[in-house]
């Protein structure tokens, strides 16, 4: 029994030490997410111990615990049509609200899902909801793209399919079979989903021979570069939950079937030093000294390396791929983007991705929104729903359908 009352508090003290994190003052629900952090960080471990043994690829694994745990999730669905498809051999889930009676046709808007184009799905909770949500508030049929993930497929084709899904949808039949106007559909995506949303634009802006187009882009905390991994954010929430810097760069590396040996020449942007030629001509398209206003620069610095490791590039030629790198695109194609919407949040590494990507955007002349919020963190927008319920999550979410409403 003593033993007991010794071993107690030494785990409640090695409990509190593992969920413990530094915290930003400004960021919602601090203590929540250093639980949801540690849940993560504990689970992620698990993973990649499983991993190690060589018994399953740790994505895998991660996966199956998601949708094991979403089983608990019982998130309604009353007042919407919810129904599983197939657009040019893609899996899509579609929302649809209920006809009314003095209307004609409905605004839509394609959802791409997030989770670093290896987890997650259009059938969770989470996303099930966010997307019902939408489909409820703006009277709006809203398509939610299930493309295929990592390790199972790398890069390009969950590009692929996200680009097969959308062009199915935009074609004028499929669009009177759901009751949609063709001039009222948005593209839209988070993290990841993000990603493949302004790739998915930039492509359909290229393309002459397309009937329809989409009027609006709308993209939350998108990740849209793997040139710097130094930008401001980077560097001041390089540790920051839900996405340290780390986990990002991981995330890359499985997208493109890489070597994780590769992770720390990354992290030092060794793979865009001043000697690696083929880097040289996309530098002025990713300057954030200049793209980012002066309180997201603060004081940092740039990191860029005099010499380094050009045959990275050549192992993964996608750093450099504008498909997978949607800011590295040219001033014309930016130029033939619709009106956008960038959600960006202060605690992510990914903020300078969308700030810069807005300012680009602006300076081709585009109408761009960037809608920033200073205590948010990256992966928020999704987390409304018991247990993982935050605050965060509802000021994120409203504000972006309140512009989608206001817009679409």
């Amino acid at each position: 029994m003593r033993a007991a009352w010794v071993l107690l508090p030494a785990l409640v003290a090695l409990s509190a030490y593992y969920v413990y994190l530094p915290l930003p003052g400004a960021v919602s629900d601090p203590w929540k997410l250093m639980l949801l952090d540690a849940t993560f960080r504990a689970v992620q471990q698990t993973c990649h111990l499983i991993h190690y043994l060589r018994l399953s690829h740790h994505l895998i694994v991660l996966n199956y615990l998601i949708f094991t745990f979403d089983k608990l999730q019982d998130v309604s669905s009353e007042d919407i049509k919810i129904t599983d498809a197939v657009f040019d051999g893609v899996e899509v889930r579609v929302f649809e609200p209920p006809a009314k009676g003095d209307e004609s046709l409905k605004r839509s808007v394609v959802y791409i899902h997030g989770g670093g184009w290896a987890l997650a799905s259009a059938r969770t909770s989470l996303y099930n909801n966010l997307c019902r949500i939408m489909a409820e508030s703006l009277n709006a049929v809203v398509v939610s793209v299930e493309y295929r993930l990592v390790p199972k497929v790398c890069f390009p084709e969950q590009y692929h399919d996200a680009l097969r899904a959308t062009k199915h949808f935009l074609q004028p039949d499929v669009l009177a079979g759901y009751s949609v106007d063709p001039s009222r559909i948005a593209i839209s995506g988070d993290s990841a989903g993000g990603n493949l949303a302004a790739a998915v634009c930039q492509q359909l802006s290229k393309e002459e021979d397309l009937a329809v187009r989409p009027k609006l882009q709308a993209l939350i905390y998108p990740v849209l570069q793997a040139f710097d991994f130094n930008t401001p954010s980077y560097q001041q929430n390089m540790n920051m939950p839900v996405l340290p810097r780390y986990v990002m760069i991981s995330y890359w590396i499985d997208y493109f079937n890489g070597n994780y040996d590769l992770a720390h020449e990354l992290l030092v942007n060794n793979h865009t030093a001043l000697n690696v030629g083929r880097a040289l001509s996309f530098r002025a398209r990713l300057n954030w000294t200049s793209l980012l206003p002066p309180s997201f620069k603060k004081s940092y610095k740039p990191v860029v390396q005099t010499t380094g490791t050009a045959a990275i590039v050549e192992q993964l030629p996608a750093l450099l791929d504008v498909r997978a790198v949607p800011l590295l695109a040219d001033d014309a194609t930016l130029a033939r983007q619709p009106r956008t919407y960038v959600l960006t949040c202060e605690n992510d590494v990914l903020r300078d991705d969308g700030a810069m990507y807005a300012k680009r955007l602006e300076h081709a002349g585009v109408p761009v929104t960037l809608d920033h919020f200073h205590d948010c963190f990256h992966g928020c927008m999704i987390f409304t729903v018991w247990p993982t319920d935050f605050s965060a999550g509802v000021q994120t979410r409203n504000s972006y359908i309140k512009w989608l409403d206001e817009n679409l």
